[in-house]
């Protein structure tokens, strides 16, 4: 059975003072929930945030380059995150692909670097309105897989989180039903095992789309779903424990 996770992506928010009240409120209300808490806020702030962090609240990066180490200005690498014992980093988020061109084979090697540095990815994948609307949601998000986890041992996948993050569905206040949200993690867990095993039903599947506190709870007691990665509700305190608390 995979661990339960809710992941707050704090995204390019929060100033210094700013972040770190968000995060003392985090820890304080974080106690006897049934789920792991992990908090990926800007990079400025990860060593800071690991230093108090505690059992069941984890850090984790937002991004990584997909280069070892070299002359990358502005980058940092899987092995600078290990050595601050960063245990969680987000991969392949839309955004990232989107705005900033990111690749699937940049997503594959940054994956790889993860892995090999024992930080586990959180991989996100998912489906544009157009792609849905024409039918081929499936197909992308089978694709998408593929190509982040190409050359991966099953040795390997168990390390790996995998959010299903229907485009459509970010930041527009839109969410995808609950029926669309199980379908599609169903799907998700399908192509998993089919390459890799059973292994697949160790590996959480977050649902990351428009996740809040009024539909969590519903959207958590489906069979597929393993947790969320909240996204705007992750930047207040009260929200996001609430949402963590669905799980009770």
């Amino acid at each position: 059975m995979a661990r339960k996770i809710v992941a707050g992506n704090w995204k390019m928010n929060k100033l210094a003072d700013e972040a770190q009240d968000l995060f003392n409120d985090v820890l304080k209300g974080a106690d006897k929930l049934n789920c792991e808490i992990v908090i990926c806020p800007p990079a400025l702030y990860l060593q800071g945030f690991n230093n108090i962090s505690k059992t069941d609240v984890n850090v984790g990066a937002q991004n990584v380059s997909a280069y070892v180490k070299g002359a990358y200005t502005g980058e940092f690498s899987a092995e600078m995150l290990r050595s601050l014992s960063i245990p969680y980093c987000i991969v392949g988020h839309s955004e990232r692909r989107s705005l900033f061109g990111e690749t699937d084979s940049e997503i594959n090697e940054k994956i790889k670097n993860l892995l090999f540095n024992h930080i586990s990815p959180i991989f996100c994948c998912g489906e544009t309105l157009d792609q849905r609307e024409i039918g081929i949601e499936k197909d992308v998000v089978k694709d998408q897989i593929i190509k982040a986890l190409e050359g991966l041992k099953s040795s390997q996948i168990g390390s790996i989180v995998i959010a299903y993050e229907p485009v459509w569905a970010i930041g527009t206040g839109v969410t995808a039903s609950t029926e669309q949200a199980q379908e599609m993690h169903a799907y998700i867990r399908k192509v998993l095992l089919e390459k890799y095993g059973e292994i697949a039903f160790e590996i959480p599947l977050l649902y990351g789309g428009s996740c809040k506190p009024s539909n969590a709870r519903e959207l958590f007691a489906c069979k597929d779903i393993d947790g969320g990665l909240i996204g705007g509700a992750s930047l207040e305190a009260a929200s996001f424990l609430s949402i963590a608390n669905s799980f009770s």
